[in-house]
């Protein structure tokens, strides 16, 4: 049977951990003042847990910088560095 990933990710969204971590992200970008004015910056956290100000489709198309991605990818990349 196949993976219905579309209900996996409405699940996990749909939790309440997701849900203060949204309410968190988003209330950094309005006290920020990047929050819906259009300008295509978010709020990056980095790997030290500070945040800073970054391009949305680069903070998106992050892969290498925060410890979740460099666990789950890690393999990856370190063979690609080889």
């Amino acid at each position: 049977m196949a993976r219905n990933y579309k209900k996996e990710y409405k699940k996990f969204h749909s939790g309440p951990k997701a849900k203060n971590k949204r309410a968190k992200l988003n209330k950094i970008n309005r006290n920020k003042g990047t929050y819906g004015n259009g300008d295509g910056k978010d709020v990056s956290h980095m790997s030290d847990g500070s945040v800073v100000l970054e391009n949305q489709s680069k903070n998106r198309g992050n892969k290498t910088r925060t410890p979740g991605d460099r666990k789950a990818r890690g393999t990856k990349l370190n063979k690609r560095k080889r």
